[in-house]
């Protein structure tokens, strides 16, 4: 009997993680189509409270979470660290230093992390069994170069894992990020990216009673450009984003009577799916060590249900030789309308 519980407990727990892996964590962070949607919400502070629209960001020392080729920007070694409160127990944090090398060009690591906490494990009799928890990560490493004046170029490398089912090894994933960014003139910049290709997951949650499933990550497209005013005290930024992932799916063929009853020949068929997106922001500076931002993400997802509005701000300050910069974004978030609270802080070597 108590193998018997054992087997149904291990059924439960595996078919509500496996729930939660074919939504792609969106249960949770309800980010976007597909797997790794905790790797979308935003990277820190100043991306956030601006629609994360910075593909064509204008600033200087931008992370290159948004595009690698923003890299041949940073100005200094540049350590960043940022946290999320979230509502649902859920944990956001990530971690980044970025650095130029030589003239014209610049690198970057970086880490996210996030997670759910106090999830109630139950078996098939409705009995608590134990308290579960989830983890991933994204370490990231970028690299940016500027070919031209106003040309630059980036590539960006990174290693995804998820241990969301008990029991079973962290599954691993790897996708490549590709940028170019083009000023214009001396106020227009557009930018272009390309983020996760080749990633997936490929589950194996046979050792289980479970089974084998590959997911793989969205290939999002972003297409941007950035606009500065009034001496560069202003910032108007947006872009546009296609996501593109492969599904498979059950086709039946046909109908075929028997005498024990009808029964369906099914085929598998593989399906691309498509969603655009629009983000906005905008950034504006009265003094010199502050910054006000706000703006949209999300936009044209679901109507205003799934809409992102964000805002925040940005301190910079010198302390002795170093310089700091502190960063607050509050994001509403779709659906659900709790609010996200992040902060950054941003330290000059």
């Amino acid at each position: 009997m108590p193998a018997v519980l054992l087997r149904s407990s291990r059924s439960v727990i595996v078919g509500l993680f496996l729930c939660l892996v074919m939504m792609g964590s969106e249960g949770a962070f309800g980010q976007g189509l597909g797997v790794g949607a905790f790797s979308r919400v935003g990277f820190d502070a100043r991306g956030l409270a601006m629609g994360n629209a910075l593909v064509a960001a204008p600033s200087t020392d931008v992370s290159p979470y948004y595009n690698p080729a923003l890299l041949p920007t940073a100005t200094g070694q540049r350590v960043a660290g940022s946290a999320a409160v979230l509502a649902y127990d859920r944990q956001l944090q990530s971690l980044e230093f970025t650095t130029p090398i030589g003239p014209t060009a610049g690198v970057g690591l970086g880490l996210i992390h996030a997670g759910v906490s106090n999830i109630d494990g139950r078996n098939a009799d409705g009995g608590r069994t134990q308290t579960l928890s989830t983890d991933e990560f994204a370490l990231s490493l970028a690299f940016g170069n500027r070919f031209a004046e106003r040309l630059s170029v980036g590539i960006g490398f990174t290693l995804y894992q998820s241990d969301v089912v008990p029991e079973t090894s962290p599954v691993r994933g790897f996708g490549v990020d590709l940028g170019l960014t083009y000023r214009v003139t001396s106020q227009l910049k557009v930018a272009a990216a390309v983020s996760d290709l080749l990633a997936k997951y490929e589950w194996d949650t046979s050792s289980l009673n479970g089974q084998s499933r590959t997911d793989r990550f969205p290939v999002r497209v972003q297409v941007g450009g950035s606009y500065t005013l009034l001496d560069g005290r202003v910032h108007l930024l947006g872009e546009v984003e296609s996501r593109f992932v492969g599904r498979d799916r059950q086709v039946v063929d046909r109908v075929i009577p028997t005498s024990g009853g009808p029964r369906q020949e099914t085929r598998t068929e593989s399906v691309l799916l498509h969603t655009v997106r629009g983000r906005m922001g905008a950034a504006y500076r009265p003094v010199d060590i502050l910054a006000l931002r706000a703006g949209f993400d999300r936009i044209g997802v679901d109507g205003t249900s799934g809409l992102r509005p964000t805002a925040g701000f940005g301190l910079r300050h010198e302390l002795g030789d170093l310089k700091v910069r502190l960063g607050y974004a509050a994001a509403l978030e779709p659906y659900v309308r709790t609010v996200m609270h992040f902060g950054t802080i941003e330290v000059f070597l």
